[in-house]
């Protein structure tokens, strides 16, 4: 049960709130700033809901913005859900500007309360469990790739299964996803982690030289051929071969490798004895095979012998929670590297990195953060360091930038329509925090629809 400290006065506080929020918390009081330091220090709450009309200014808002500072200051990692005045969204936005995780409006809707406070905790406990990593030295998470969410805990944990097998694997995923990281952990965790992995990629290789690259060749058999080579399988020989972007792969050499594969023989290029290779291949891809196999591009036969197991890795924007997880570990990385090791992340920075569809995942996010470190200024990395305005393909039509920003205001419209402009449904419906569906709707001028019938049931 985690602790929860609330600050306010009497008359803020009703009996009804501190029912609620003791089912779940165990709850300690402050009614001044004095007091909440007090019990900030003693309890050592994780979290805080704060009134920002605290006395001895009841009626205004400043006491309670120099009490978010002070608990900001003292606990970074305390997560504060402020209340403010039903109309007065400046002062919500500004204090999560200042380190707030959420808002509420008063009077408070309990039910919103327990929602926003149990997803408090649950970003809470995420963010614990990396810092538990960082402080016992195991930082690089499950074989360096770093994640929380459900379907990342799913990935590891298939991983862990596979690797105990010999069978092949087709690893699934957009650009950037990790596919290569996710094969190593394969190796990694298998019977063959004392063997070589040796990785190629299809795709960059031309077509009349990728042959001799995986098969190998004898000497003179052709032009520039001078002496016996190994090709990567055989030197993957005791170990793992992994072939990404297994798409590319010509349907000339599909025999070959589907032929290596029924066998566990090869023949060099200008070679006629067959070579005995004992190798395990991890294949993976950024296409649909399946298209390609209609196509007429890629032979059935090979498909189903390398999808013997097939693991899908999820796009980072659909790793709920990991993206702060996965900054703050590229942003200790590479700070590591400069002078100024006590560099952060500012709110708004984070903010906009969670809101943020991250086209090219944790390789994108990576060249971000390194660019965000040499724009920063001083010891705080603000949303302005990040380069996301520049997406347009310089073709005619939308920019990717213009067509994510259409698909979100339209996505936005719907769910406000549909739970008949309930701004806590509607963030739950789209996966994002009530500030910023707030700030969604600012951006793109979407009120809350009036009240009429659900038209999309």
């Amino acid at each position: 049960m985690s602790k929860l400290l609330i600050i306010g006065d009497d008359v803020a506080l009703s009996p009804e709130m501190l029912r609620a929020t003791a089912e779940d918390h165990d709850v300690v009081l402050a009614s001044c700033r004095e007091e909440a330091l007090a019990l900030l220090a003693d309890s050592e709450p994780e979290l805080v809901l704060l009134d920002l009309g605290l006395p001895p200014d009841a009626n205004g808002t400043e006491e309670g913005f120099r009490t978010l500072q002070d608990v900001v200051s003292a606990d970074v990692h305390v997560k504060i859900i402020v209340m403010t005045a039903q109309s007065d969204k400046d002062n919500a936005v500004r204090a999560v500007g200042e380190g707030a995780y959420d808002f509420l409006a008063k009077p408070v809707d309990l039910t919103e309360l327990k929602v926003i406070l149990k997803r408090a905790a649950y970003v809470l406990n995420l963010e614990r469990n990396y810092r538990d990593l960082e402080t016992t030295g195991e930082d690089s998470g499950f074989e360096g790739m770093i994640g929380g969410s459900q379907k990342i805990r799913q990935l590891f944990n298939s991983i862990c299964k596979v690797a105990a097998t010999n069978v092949p694997i087709l690893i699934l995923g957009e650009s950037g996803t990790g596919k290569e990281m996710a094969a190593r952990a394969i190796h990694r965790r298998s019977s063959r982690r004392e063997g070589p992995f040796i990785p190629i990629n299809c795709g960059a290789i031309p077509p009349n030289l990728l042959e001799s690259e995986l098969f190998g060749h004898e000497k003179g058999a052709f032009t520039g051929a001078h002496e016996r080579r190994q090709g990567r399988v055989e030197q993957a020989t005791g170990g793992t071969l992994f072939l990404d972007e297994i798409g590319e792969l010509p349907l000339s050499l599909q025999v070959n490798l589907l032929r290596f594969l029924q066998e566990h023989t090869i023949s060099r290029v200008g070679g006629r004895q067959p070579i005995d290779v004992d190798v395990r291949v991890i294949a993976a891809t950024n296409t649909d095979l399946r298209d390609l196999k209609k196509n007429g591009d890629f032979r059935d036969d090979l498909y189903y012998r390398l999808a013997v197991v097939v693991l899908d890795l999820p796009p980072l924007r659909e790793r709920e929670g990991d993206i702060p997880l996965l900054a703050k570990s590229f942003l200790r990385k590479f700070a590591g590297n400069s002078d100024d090791k006590t560099i952060a992340f500012a709110p708004q920075a984070l903010k906009v990195m969670e809101q943020y569809h991250w086209p090219g995942n944790v390789r994108e996010m990576e060249n971000q953060i390194k660019r965000a470190l040499i724009m920063a200024e001083g010891k705080r990395v603000r949303a302005r360091d990040f380069d996301f305005g520049n997406s347009g393909s310089g073709t005619p039509g939308l920019t990717l930038r213009e067509a994510r920003e259409r698909l979100e205001k339209n996505m936005l419209e719907r769910a406000l329509l549909r739970r008949k402009g309930k701004i806590t449904a509607a963030a739950n419906d789209l996966g994002i925090s009530r500030p910023t569906l707030y700030e969604m709707m600012e951006k793109f001028g979407v009120e809350k629809p009036r009240q009429r019938p659900d038209v999309y049931g």
